[in-house]
């Protein structure tokens, strides 16, 4: 999109993955994109600056702010969680899933806000549609995902109207490591065809949501939650019963 053309786009967790998707997305709309992770890209992105940032670090987060003549959009996608039933860790390895995917969108948008508030700028939440059902085996990575949604409308309405700020509901996307959550091939294909729209999102699919959210097609949408998630999944119930449901023609 033309109004994004040197806008200054920071992209936490931005070397692979989701991430890596939704720099690309920026850069190819023409954005001076920064990409912050604590280890750079395995295959740099084109268009793409890499800054090595641990953004749990409030201190380097600061200072990596500090240092930047100017910021238009803050992409807060660090984030993440292992498969890890809350009775079988120590609640110190749950806090830490809660600071990375909660605490840390939280402090890294304090730190970019004084440039965004300049450049009236806007910030987009990566979510998950973890927060908003049953999360079994990642109840904490849920549990900050909804977080992360009530923080982003509490600041879209503190912050308004210098800063937007939105929040994309993700749903599964295909990876590098698609393979750890649903298994070989036919795994990923099997959990494919749950989804609606019969497929997992690509990392492109979620770039190119976060660049309309904040790109001046989406100028009055501001503590919106956008769902990109190919129509939800399908209601285990509709598999269990043992009625047939008909369409009516008309």
């Amino acid at each position: 999109m033309d109004n994004l053309r040197d806008r200054v786009v920071v992209v936490t967790g931005g070397t692979r993955g989701v991430g890596a998707g939704i720099a690309r997305a920026f850069a190819d709309a023409g954005a001076q994109v920064v990409s912050c992770a604590r280890r750079p890209p395995e295959v740099p992105l084109d268009g793409v600056e890499f800054a090595p940032l641990d953004v749990r670090d409030a201190a380097a987060v600061g200072d990596f702010f500090a240092a930047r003549p100017r910021v238009d959009v803050l992409v807060n996608n660090a984030g993440g969680a292992p498969y890890r039933p809350l009775a079988d860790a120590a609640p110190e390895r749950h806090a830490r899933v809660i600071e990375l995917n909660l605490t840390a969108p939280l402090i890294t948008s304090l730190a970019a806000y004084q440039h965004l508030r300049r450049t009236r700028g806007s910030i987009v939440m990566i979510g998950s549609v973890s927060g908003g059902r049953p999360s079994p085996g990642t109840a904490a990575y849920g549990a900050a995902k909804a977080g992360l949604e009530s923080l982003a409308r509490s600041m879209a309405v503190e912050w308004a109207p210098q800063v937007r700020v939105n929040t994309l509901v993700v749903g599964m996307v295909r990876t590098e490591s698609s393979a750890l959550h649903y298994g070989d091939t036919d795994g990923v294909a099997a959990v494919a065809r749950t989804v609606p729209l019969g497929r997992l999102a690509e990392p492109a699919d979620v770039g190119a949501a976060a660049v309309f959210l904040a790109s001046g097609a989406a100028a009055y949408i501001s503590g919106a939650s956008l769902l990109v998630h190919g129509g939800g999944e399908r209601p285990v119930f509709l598999d269990a019963a043992n009625v047939h449901v008909g369409r009516r023609e008309t």
